[in-house]
């Protein structure tokens, strides 16, 4: 049995993904949407990401998403899923953030990553090599920045800070949480693990090397002084939940096949690249652990084998991409909140005990009632209904003892 968290978190990772050919408007104004249905099916929280080519991802800016997303929401916490570090000075990105916890009042979090797409960093003029150093480097300063009062001064060979300082206290305590996205390569767990941050498995949840992060993230945090919890490991997987297996598959089983994941062979927008290695049915997809997609017991028995797999994670993230209509996605996370989340937040052992408590009990518990419903009767000078008669009888025969006759009743009359 692996580790389970005590309250497993629930969410969205939103790069997002649209299909090309569609109005972009109604495309963000769906992703809004979906957002604040989370927010009121009570999901703990959403990441959204950073793209700038490639026409699927067409959010460049999860923190502007995020300052209209907390004018519309109420509970949902709400994160970078990722901000790209090698394109932003590390202090803007910092002060952006300070800016967003206090309009958020706390709600705002950091996912930071290296650039998924090579494409943006071409654009840029950054070559794709330098990327993950880069990454590095900005983490750091906006480390210092997040968590000391001193001033930071630093030179890189792509940005400078010359003591550079926030200035403004942060509206959480002690600041917003600091999350890097990894996905089965040593990097990013150990970065991560430098610095005490939280881990966001984008990629790799049907990985068998799951575990493996795990321990490169544990033992860079011991190297480097931090404690680290799987509460605080998220994994990403595709999820689509519908009230029978039958019906989740027959939902997407035409959206998986034009999906619109980068590198695709089978998106219909794509022109050459390389392709990622994907199943070739939504069925193979289930059977690799690559999705998580069925009935809400299905989705139950995933889970599990994704605990299993990685030892035990904190929460879980739904990649968004619009595989099934609006409505039916939107379903699926309402039977995903209603009928998996419960059993992982601890929010079914006191309902099935007090069920069990009294369906093991039904006879003395009801049988107290049928005589104090008998004794209402006599204390009237009633009769009391055949219909009701057997019920007084039976919860007497519970209690083993027979039920009084109407004439036993007149000369034994109950005491006060």
């Amino acid at each position: 049995m692996s580790w389970r968290p005590k309250r497993m978190k629930f969410g969205l990772f939103l790069a997002p993904f649209h299909h090309v050919g569609e109005h972009p408007t109604l495309a963000l104004q769906r992703d809004v949407e979906l957002i604040e249905h989370l927010d009121d099916l009570g999901y703990d929280e959403a990441w959204i990401g950073e793209h700038h080519s490639f026409a699927r991802e067409i959010i460049s800016n999860p923190m502007i998403f995020i300052a209209a997303l907390a004018e519309r929401t109420k509970h949902i916490k709400l994160g970078t899923g990722v901000v790209s570090l090698p394109y932003h000075n590390p202090l803007m990105i910092a002060d952006d953030l300070l800016q967003l916890d206090h309009m958020t009042r706390g709600r705002v979090m950091l996912g930071v990553g290296p650039g998924a797409l090579t494409s943006d960093a071409v654009q840029m003029g950054i070559e794709p090599t330098t990327q993950r150093q880069r990454m590095a480097e900005a983490f750091d300063a906006i480390v210092q920045l997040a968590r000391s009062d001193e001033p930071v001064t630093m030179e890189t060979d792509w940005f400078s800070l010359t003591e550079a300082r926030l200035q403004m206290a942060w509206y959480s305590d002690p600041h917003p949480e600091l999350a890097v996205a990894v996905i089965v390569t040593p990097s990013g767990p150990q970065l991560a693990g430098s610095h005490g941050a939280s881990l966001l498995s984008v990629a790799g949840a049907d990985s068998d090397r799951m575990q493996n992060v795990w321990e490169w993230y544990e033992e860079a945090a011991a190297e480097n002084g931090h404690e680290v919890s799987r509460k605080t490991w998220r994994v990403v997987t595709a999820i689509h939940i519908a009230e029978s297996r039958a019906q989740a598959i027959d939902d997407v089983r035409a959206g998986f096949l034009k999906r619109a994941y980068v590198g695709d062979v089978r998106d219909p927008g794509r022109r050459g690249g390389i392709a990622l290695q994907m199943a070739d049915t939504i069925e193979e997809a289930i059977d690799k652990n690559m999705v998580i997609v069925g009935s809400p017991e299905d989705a139950i028995d995933q889970i599990e084998a994704l605990h299993e797999r990685s030892g035990g994670i904190g929460g879980l993230l739904g990649m968004h991409h619009e595989w099934a209509s609006t409505e039916a996605t939107k379903r699926s996370f309402e039977l995903l909140m209603r009928y998996v989340a419960p059993r992982y937040q601890g929010q079914l052992d006191r309902l099935v005990a007090s069920r069990d408590f009294v369906e093991d009990r039904q006879l003395d518990i009801f049988g107290a009632g049928a005589k104090a419903m008998a004794k209402a009767f006599q204390d009237a000078g009633k009769e009391l209904p055949p219909e009701f008669q057997q019920v007084a009888d039976n919860g007497a025969s519970s209690n083993g003892a027979e039920a009084p006759s109407e004439a036993d009743a007149e000369a034994e009359p109950v005491a006060d």
